[in-house]
């Protein structure tokens, strides 16, 4: 098998969750750091916004790591989706293409339906309540949380942080909600 051929294709959940779970003992190893994107964007607004704001105002460049690490994510992602692209088509159960083409959810062909979150869908009602207020909640529930599913889930529960778990089952909860009480009304509305 090719190298490219590898990396190509999705890997099994043994492979790719074990690799993942090495990333809390390698950062905590390399340097007593944790895990988590949405910290980043504070260090962003901490960099670039010049007002004397209490919550941005802390040494940001201790923090650089961090910024590099989401500028690898979106470099990696870039060069992912342009080069790297799986030949295969994406894969839904038949039974989530019923439930979603029943709530008039029509194109499947890539990783989020376009019937969404096309470019079109930007300036209109649909795209206001996915996308600007969907949007904002994210923000605020990551912000109230105290951090992102990513740095409670991996690094967090990892650590055996209490604080963590509950966060995690909040976010479970919160997706779960959305998915099967809230999706569906929002939908009938647009």
């Amino acid at each position: 098998m090719e190298f490219l051929d590898l990396i190509r294709k999705p890997w099994p959940w043994y492979v790719a969750g074990p690799l993942i779970g090495l990333t809390v003992p390698t950062l905590l190893l390399i340097g007593n750091k944790s895990f988590g994107i949405s910290s980043s964007l504070r260090h962003i607004c901490a960099a670039c916004i010049p007002a004397r704001i209490p919550f941005f105002s802390y040494n940001w460049k201790k923090e650089i790591w961090n910024l590099i690490f989401v500028l690898g994510t979106l470099v990696g992602g870039f060069l992912a989706t342009t080069y790297l692209k799986n030949p295969d088509a994406f894969q839904l159960a038949a039974a989530t293409k019923a439930d979603l083409s029943a709530l008039g959810i029509r194109d499947f062909s890539g990783l989020m339906p376009a019937d969404l979150f096309a470019a079109e869908n930007l300036f209109t009602l649909k795209g206001l309540i996915f996308l600007v207020f969907g949007g904002f909640l994210v923000g605020f529930g990551t912000r109230w949380a105290g951090g992102c599913t990513s740095g409670h889930s991996i690094m967090g529960i990892s650590n055996l942080q209490w604080p963590s778990l509950v966060a995690t089952c909040c976010f479970m909860i919160g997706g779960f909600a959305m998915t099967h009480l809230f999706l569906p009304f929002i939908l009938k509305l647009v």
